[in-house]
């Protein structure tokens, strides 16, 4: 029988390929898994234990905060705080960037993190999710200090999301590949359930909020009308699938190809989502799986960030999808 391959076995034997490694990384990301399990259980009990519902505050987005979003992020910053290995964090329900105990000997990295993604949908049993990366300092030598988090998502070393559904996955890639896996509550570890993932060149899905389409630019429209059209696919028209939960349509793009989209409209100019800690992860993520990542015209991976809250518009998924998206409105096929 061939052992089980848990995240902890795996990230230590991936470790084992670099000679001069730290184990640094690795214990990070064991720690990250650690923050998920956790939150995956408040997840699941939330209904019985009063976690649903809102804390009367609104985040800096100007978001009514719910209690799960609190209390996860309050596990992630306890947790990977204390680690000692990271210089500062960065959270979606914090207004500025949250210093840690690490000296500038210690904490080598920054991290960024969206900690409970999809949150508006607790209650409806629609999937929810964490969402990661980590940079390394621009200079060790140093203390971390703001700026650490305005570089391009290039320079990322890891990045990962979790899904909290039907089951709870742990998806990651520390630039060598994507790979994933699943929570096994018997043993309570994750085990590898996807070794190596890679996109198809080309779905048959289109995943975007079209109750957003008055407000869409008229090249938008058209890409999305093309997507419906009978002749779109040799199966006919795209399927149409939105669950309004990112980490969940992503995660489904991930692995079945086809595109998801969040562009910039007349309401949302700058875009919806944030650059540094959801479309920099998942655009690290899907182009390691062989995907493509856009804001439309440019390459989210070679953006740099600006302010840690930054918003930006998303386009990601199969090489072929996207390319369309960008001729189609941009009149481009870099």
């Amino acid at each position: 029988m061939i052992p089980t391959q848990t995240l902890s076995r795996f990230i230590h034997a991936q470790r084992r390929r670099y000679p001069d490694s730290t184990g640094e990384l690795s214990d990070l990301l064991v720690s990250i898994s650690l923050g998920v399990k956790l939150i995956s259980q408040m997840v699941a009990t939330a209904g019985f234990k009063g976690l649903h519902g809102y804390t009367g505050e609104t985040n800096v987005h100007g978001d009514e905060v719910k209690v799960l979003d609190e209390e996860a992020d309050e596990v992630l910053v306890e947790l990977l705080g204390s680690s000692g290995h990271f210089g500062l964090l960065v959270s979606e329900e914090r207004d500025s960037v949250i210093s840690t105990d690490a000296t500038h000997n210690e904490g080598k990295y920054v991290l960024a993190f969206d900690p409970l993604d999809g949150s508006s949908n607790i209650g409806s049993s629609i999937p929810t999710g964490t969402i990661f990366c980590i940079f390394r300092k621009k200079d060790e030598s140093r203390s971390a200090i703001n700026d650490d988090f305005c570089q391009p998502g290039t320079n990322i070393v890891a990045a990962g999301y979790s899904v909290y559904g039907a089951k709870t996955s742990f998806v990651y890639s520390t630039g060598s590949g994507v790979h994933g896996f699943t929570l096994d509550p018997s043993i309570g570890e994750f085990v590898l359930t996807d070794h190596d993932i890679k996109v198809p060149e080309r779905g048959t899905i289109y995943s975007v909020n079209e109750g957003n389409t008055a407000f869409w630019d008229e090249r938008v429209k058209e890409y999305v009308e093309s997507l419906k059209r009978h002749d779109a696919t040799a199966k006919g028209p795209y399927t149409g699938r939105y669950v309004g939960s990112l980490v969940a349509d992503f995660d489904r793009t991930l692995r079945k190809g086809g595109v998801f989209l969040y562009p910039v409209d007349a309401k949302r100019p700058l875009g919806r989502l944030r650059l540094l800690y959801e479309c920099m992860p998942l655009a690290f993520i899907m182009e390691q799986a062989g995907g493509a990542a856009i804001n439309g015209p440019d390459r989210v991976s070679e953006l740099v960030p600006s302010d840690i809250h930054q918003r930006s518009a998303l386009i990601t998924g199969s090489p072929h999808e996207v390319n369309a998206y960008r001729s189609i409105v941009h009149g481009s096929t870099r």
